[in-house]
């Protein structure tokens, strides 16, 4: 399983450059890493000047970097079809229009760009995932959404059997339960996201700001937020410091930022906080970006094996498999043994991950049947055959 660095904010204060950097130093050192969007306004292609997709790709010139622009919305009636079906004959006719902002379920975006992070994050080829994400409040929609999908649930059902007159009278009891018990499934498949993303093995949220007064007192009501869900934030970055000139108007604004980021400092106190001065350009194009990430991160040296390896803003971050000899390694945090199962076809040995199967690289043909498997902490070793 591969560690996720969530970074954050509002909108407009270096969230992309700088998951965007990170992502590029950490492929540099040798990882092999996604870097993923849920912006629809497209900012991360522009920040590697590179067309990402739905679907990773590999970016030009980092080898080892791939990226993905997820597209929540046209993932809704995919990824929980039968909650779609189930809801739609409540949706229907003059209480759809008359009914629009109830009928809407915060939320579910984010749950929709979330739940397809975790087949990516299941999959232990990668290394890192970066998760440019939308602002905070976004996260925090996603957060709060099992406890509002109840709600949402009998506010449906109650507005279906009062506007569907003989139907409802004869069916709604019915309809209603179908209805429930699907946001129910939907329900428990949030509440395991939300369980990754708030396992500090896996995941670490760097929150991301401008040394403005506004912007400290928004950050800090963030953290206060993510940390109701025990989110571990670990890090913050302030962007666009005014730099130091010998200029008395500049001197003043320095002055005051300085002093929202001692008032920041004081609010989160365990917090690890980076300043980064304003540049004279705008931060695009790989050259700019490396630049970015070796002031974040300095120069990041992968040893051999698993790790941990530490790399800046209070993060470290694992390889996803490690092989040594006839032995595979795969870090794999917080996992069950339950969850796990191992088979073989034609040769391949697939690990299954909470029912997502991954095949394990090895070197020549080999049976599940004649793999040894040993989960030992966060890491499951895998012992092959010796060749004949």
């Amino acid at each position: 399983m591969a560690r996720l660095l969530l970074f954050g904010g509002k909108g407009g204060v270096g969230k992309t450059t700088t998951s965007t950097s990170t992502a590029v130093t950490l492929a540099d050192a040798g990882m092999k890493v996604l870097l993923v969007s849920s912006d629809p306004a497209h900012s991360t292609s522009d920040s590697l000047n590179f067309q990402l997709s739905s679907t990773p790709v590999e970016v030009e010139g980092v080898p080892g970097l791939w990226g993905i622009e997820l597209d929540p919305e046209a993932r809704i009636g995919e990824h929980i079809p039968k909650l779609t079906e189930s809801i739609t004959p409540f949706l229907g006719g003059e209480s759809l229009d008359m009914n629009a902002s109830e009928m809407v379920l915060p939320g579910l975006d984010e749950a929709m760009a979330f739940d397809e992070l975790l087949k990516h994050l299941e999959n232990p080829d990668w290394d890192v995932i970066v998760f440019d994400t939308a602002p905070t409040g976004h996260t925090l929609r996603f957060l709060a959404l099992p406890e509002i999908i109840e709600k949402w649930a009998d506010k449906i059902i109650k507005m279906h059997r009062l506007t569907g007159g003989i139907r409802a009278m004869m069916f709604g009891a019915k309809d209603g339960e179908k209805m429930r018990e699907e946001l129910e499934k939907f329900r428990r498949r949030v509440l395991h996201v939300r369980r990754i993303l708030c396992d500090p093995e896996v995941t670490r949220f760097t929150l991301v700001t401008i040394p403005e007064k506004m912007g400290v007192n928004e950050t800090i009501r963030a953290h206060a937020s993510l940390d109701e869900f025990n989110l571990p934030v670990t890090g913050c970055v302030v962007n666009r410091l005014t730099p130091d000139i010998d200029n008395e108007f500049i001197q003043t604004r320095r002055k005051h930022e300085k002093n929202n980021v001692s008032d920041l400092q004081k609010a989160l106190p365990n917090v690890h906080l980076h300043q980064v001065e304003l540049k004279e350009s705008d931060i695009h194009g790989l050259e700019l970006l490396r630049a970015m990430g070796k002031e974040l991160h300095g120069n990041i040296q992968i040893r051999d094996g698993l790790g941990p390896f530490q790399i800046g803003l209070g993060l470290e971050i694992n390889r996803g498999t490690w092989s040594e000899g006839d032995d595979v390694y795969l870090h794999l945090p917080g996992i069950d043994r339950g969850d796990l199962s191992l088979r073989s076809e034609s040769g391949t040995v697939y690990v299954g991950i909470n029912d997502r199967e991954h095949p394990v690289p090895f070197d020549r043909p080999a049976k599940a049947s004649k793999v040894a498997a040993k989960l030992d902490d966060d890491v499951l070793k895998l012992s092959f055959p010796p060749e004949e």
